[in-house]
């Protein structure tokens, strides 16, 4: 297992709105590293089912004691591998208990309440490790780059998901968020070979070409987003994602850590069955 000092290498600084510090910049992570990498994607790959039979024990744990919540968030450019990770990672864990919520563009409903409503209503409940395939942060990342919500709003809107995070949390929830960090080039590889594949077209959307126009405003929100709301109580990392395999050992790495920590039980043996026979 991965030291805890190299994840933390990959931990955004919390968020301290009176403490002045160095601005934090994606620029420090490279997409192409590979640090958790054990040499070769057969040995990638190796390492991963032994994390995704872990996995599936702490998660039993987990569920059976019904007493704790996981949260892990997935957000990143398209093509950063969000639907990929979740299929890779937890290959090997039981779904009982495990629930995956994607988010889309809001509904009319949705937009009619605040932009937390949706969001709130889908959080794990006690034993489920649910993980967001995206997330509220898209009504923090979207709606700036397209210029709907002017700083002070922002602000706000990251003040708003600071305190219903650490209301989560407060509630018993462990939260992990992973910031997929793609390169522009390796996104643009991804997206061709979505167009050249005929049976990956379902994948394509012409959107995603006019969100790439916008990668330069995207990577200033992501920024902006990831330094406003990366605390002790919901961190966020920033998981390199150019290479696939490595993207999967990292997340892997970091969720097995976070269960681990939890030092999750079994409930206690029950009396009432002691010595009970079964005709």
């Amino acid at each position: 297992m991965a030291k805890q000092a190299d994840l933390d290498d990959f931990l955004v600084p919390y968020f301290d709105e009176g403490k002045k510090k160095d601005p934090f910049s994606l620029d420090h992570f490279d997409p192409r590293a590979k640090p958790f990498s054990n040499g070769s994607k057969d040995a990638d790959r190796a390492r991963l089912s032994e994390i995704g039979l872990l996995l599936d024990n702490l998660q039993e744990r987990l569920h059976a004691q019904r007493k704790r919540r996981v949260l892990l968030v997935l957000q990143g450019m398209d093509t950063s591998g969000k639907d990929g990770t979740i299929r890779a990672v937890f290959h090997e864990v039981d779904p009982l208990g495990l629930r995956i919520v994607p988010f889309k563009a809001p509904t009319p409903v949705e937009l009619a309440h605040d932009f937390l409503w949706r969001v709130h209503s889908q959080a794990p409940a006690a034993g489920e490790l649910t993980i967001f395939n995206r997330s509220h942060y898209e009504d923090l990342l979207v709606p700036t780059v397209h210029g709907e919500l002017d700083a002070d709003a922002f602000q706000k809107r990251c003040c708003h998901i600071r305190q219903f995070e650490e209301m989560l949390a407060y509630s018993g929830t462990t939260i992990v968020k992973c910031m997929l960090h793609i390169s522009k080039d390796e996104q643009r590889a991804r997206l061709q070979a979505r167009i050249d594949d005929p049976l990956k077209h379902w994948k394509f959307d012409v959107s995603d070409l006019e969100a790439r126009k916008q990668w330069d405003a995207y990577q200033s929100a992501y920024r902006d987003a990831l330094a406003a709301t990366s605390t002790e109580y919901a961190p966020w990392y920033v998981i390199p994602a150019d290479s696939k395999t490595h993207r999967n050992v990292m997340v892997g790495e970091l969720l097995l850590r976070t269960l681990d920590g939890l030092k999750l039980e079994y409930p206690p043996a029950k009396e009432s069955l002691k010595g009970v026979k079964v005709e």
